[in-house]
Order: structure tokens, then C-alpha cells, then sequence
């Protein structure tokens, strides 16, 4: 039981974002979407964004509230989900985690990550980084916003993120 964000420890941290990504990537996402607060938000900015703009004034690939998450979850889950039927096997890579800021309520998070993503003989990297806002409640620590800030100058030519990276 943790409620104050004050204790909370980088290896704690550390733990949230390595189950996050393991989540991903065994693609068990209605775990992975209890991770977040009930007003939780995931967004993935255009590769020209400033990484704190705002997706109400700034262009985003992937700009989910809460209720959009769990849309985009149901989805992907489907066999009607033609870009990840069959699912693509994906591994995320977190590395560099460090605690930014400590507020009263909530921390701001850091760390580097590589996500590859192979689906019918093609593999795909994306590299950047995750900000994170997290929360420590009844259940412990939760994601209340996750922003991945791609460093590439662009997608590749399809132009789609198909996974959540």
C-alpha cells in the first residue's frame, strides 16, 4: 500500500515501467491498461512536436484520454484488427529510468527506450523516450499520463503506429 510519492524509490519505478513493458509485449493490454488512472492519457507527438506541447494546438500520431485507451485496447484485441492481425511480435526495451521532479502528488518519470516491432519478415525500430506522470495510490504506483517522444526524423513510409509503444 503506497500513498505518498515522496518514499517512492527509482528501483519501484523501474518495476512499474519493465511490467509495463512486458505487458506490451506479450500483448496482455487489458493488464497493461490497469496500469493507468482512471484519467489516464497516452500520447505519442509528431516527430516535430516540442516534447510538452499540447495535442489541443500541436499535431500527435497518438493523442488517447482514458476512454480512447480502452477503445484502442478493445481493438487491437480483435481478429477485425487487419495492422495487428496477426499480432506483431514487439520488444520494448526501458533503460536510463531516472525520477525528474517530485511534486505532492505525483512524479515526473524519464527513460530511454527502443521499441522493435517485427510483423511478416520486416522489422521496425522506434527510438526515443517516455515521460511520465505517475501517481502512488491504494494499489501502488500508476500511470496517470505516458508520452513517448520519438528521435526520428519521421516514420517510415506508411506513416502509421499500428502498436503502443
Amino acid at each position: 500500500m503506497m500513498k505518498d510519492v515522496q518514499s517512492v524509490t527509482r528501483e519501484q519505478v523501474e518495476d512499474l515501467m519493465f511490467l509495463e513493458a512486458e505487458l506490451l509485449d506479450e500483448w496482455r493490454l487489458r493488464e497493461w491498461l490497469a496500469l493507468f488512472t482512471d484519467d489516464g492519457a497516452y500520447y505519442v507527438p509528431t516527430t516535430d512536436c516540442a516534447p510538452d506541447a499540447s495535442p489541443d494546438s500541436a499535431l500527435f500520431y497518438v493523442a488517447d484520454d482514458r476512454f480512447r485507451l480502452e477503445q484502442r485496447v478493445e481493438r487491437l484485441l480483435k481478429r477485425t484488427a487487419h495492422a495487428e492481425f496477426p499480432r506483431s511480435k514487439t520488444r520494448h526495451l526501458v533503460s536510463n529510468v531516472r525520477i525528474r521532479s517530485r511534486g505532492e502528488q505525483e512524479l515526473q518519470v524519464g527513460a530511454a527506450v527502443i521499441t522493435n516491432r517485427t510483423k511478416m519478415g520486416l522489422t521496425e525500430t522506434y527510438i526515443g523516450s517516455y515521460r511520465y506522470r505517475i501517481v502512488a495510490g491504494e494499489n501502488g504506483l500508476r500511470i496517470k499520463e505516458k508520452r513517448c517522444l520519438l528521435d526520428m526524423d519521421g516514420l517510415k513510409p506508411n506513416g502509421r503506429i499500428s502498436i503502443i509503444l
